[in-house]
């Protein structure tokens, strides 16, 4: 029986997944999903448009300002636990809220900062933990409350706000800056952030958090369909997941800081080196949905295994490069990698949602999801020793090959994580 302090108890019993999954209501959660996520991570890798008045300013070192990105990234990804914790105890509105309060809050107060340290604690603590409120852990359990069928579809809309809050706000921050300066820049985008907090707190959110999803036919977890933290530890797909994010990170992250020095010490001109970086990061949004249309259609496994050999056609093209060099070449590694980039966020949170069924769902995948920044974390200092080591970027994407491999190898045919997915219900409709 829900105790008075939960925050299902509050909640109005939702009607059955698959007739719900058109409504307006479900509608509305994935678009506030996008929207969370273009906010928090737009504003937040808009600090690379602050990078150079920074420097300009102050004299801090590039290595000082990357490690402040660093920062934010990694604490997006180590406060992912907690946002699900809270996400499970007190439900959307007062972790979307808080998210919201550190996200303006930390943009704010960097318009003030004197020191490389309060920059680090700004941009790096503050807007790293507002973005892990906002992101893809609480997003997918909200989610995967209104969603069966097509939750994959869905879970990748709400992904997509990523690549989509990176290409908007991003030149609106740099024209913000060539306009008013970088401190009023800052001030003026926490303040827009600080804006939305009342209309986050009047939203709906008991109607909109509707009920933790019932174990489905052919579930595998506990009797009562309420996995803990503790049981998912003990279950083989809870690892074989964060395998597949720890390594998928690595395989992208030993690369991608790495990219356009490479392509620049290749021969291309810097524009070119730029511009196909940005175009990859484009056709991330798109590849993210398409590889969530797939995994509802075809199956986890087989999108998942497609999207690892389109992300290894890219590192191969890179490595190609690093012979000779050739627009087709660059043209591939933009094409493949670029479409297949971010596509296993998707897959693993649906799949995690869909497995650890109950009232900490949240919590779970957000431990899973911690994997992802341990791994780029890992990945982006391992390129970065390899490079210097044999002063060649060869080592680095054979690293990024290997990594692909072992990320890839939980989704073979007969592996024991495609028979832990619930059975799947028939179709009805859309």
């Amino acid at each position: 029986m829900p105790s008075a302090h939960d925050p299902a108890a509050l909640e109005p019993a939702a009607p059955p997944a698959l007739a719900r999954e058109a409504t307006p209501t479900a509608i509305a959660v994935v678009g506030l999903a996008f929207l969370f996520n273009f906010l928090g991570r737009g504003i937040a890798d808009a600090f690379a448009a602050f990078i150079l008045p920074l420097e300009t300013e102050f004299g801090w070192s590039r290595q000082s300002m990357t490690g402040v990105f660093a920062t934010y990234m990694l604490m997006a990804g180590l406060a992912a636990p907690a946002a699900g914790m809270l996400f499970d105890r007190f439900g959307p509105r007062v972790v979307y809220g808080a998210g919201i309060a550190l996200l303006g809050g930390g943009a704010w107060l960097s318009g003030s900062i004197e020191t490389l340290w309060q920059l680090y604690v700004t941009a790096g603590l503050m807007i790293g933990t507002g973005v892990a409120a906002l992101g893809m852990v609480c997003a997918a359990a909200l989610i995967g409350r209104w969603y069966t069928r097509n939750l994959a579809t869905a879970i990748a809309v709400a992904y997509s706000g990523f690549g989509c809050g990176i290409l908007i706000t991003l030149p609106l921050v740099q024209y913000l800056i060539e306009t008013l300066g970088w401190r009023p820049a800052y001030r003026a985008v926490g303040l827009f952030v600080l804006a939305l907090l009342p209309l986050c707190l009047a939203l709906p959110w008991k109607r909109l958090a509707g009920r933790p999803r019932a174990p489905a036919r052919g579930d595998t977890g506990p009797a009562a369909g309420e996995w803990t933290l503790a049981g998912a530890v003990r279950a083989a797909p809870y690892w074989r997941l964060i395998q597949v994010f720890f390594f998928t990170s690595v395989a992208i992250y030993c690369v991608s800081p790495q990219i356009v020095a490479f392509l620049i010490e290749s021969g291309f001109t810097p524009i070119s080196a730029a511009s196909a970086f940005g175009f990859a990061g484009a056709l991330s949004t798109a590849g993210m949905i398409a590889t969530g249309r797939l995994a509802d259609r075809l199956g986890f496994g087989r999108a998942a295994l497609l999207s690892f050999a389109l992300t290894a056609t890219g590192v191969i093209g890179l490595l190609a490069i690093s012979y000779a060099a050739s627009f087709a070449l660059l043209a591939g590694y933009v094409l493949f990698f670029g479409i297949a980039q971010g596509s296993r966020g998707p897959i693993v949170s649906t799949m995690s949602s869909r497995i650890f069924t109950g009232r900490s769902a949240a919590t779970i995948y957000g431990t899973i999801y911690c994997s992802m920044a341990i791994g780029g974390a890992a990945g982006s200092l391992l390129g970065g020793i390899l490079h210097d080591a044999f002063d060649s970027y060869r080592p680095v994407f054979l690293l990024s090959l290997a990594a692909i491999a072992l990320a890839a190898e939980p989704f073979r045919p007969g592996a024991a994580l495609a028979r832990a997915m619930p059975g799947r219900a028939p179709a009805r409709g859309a």
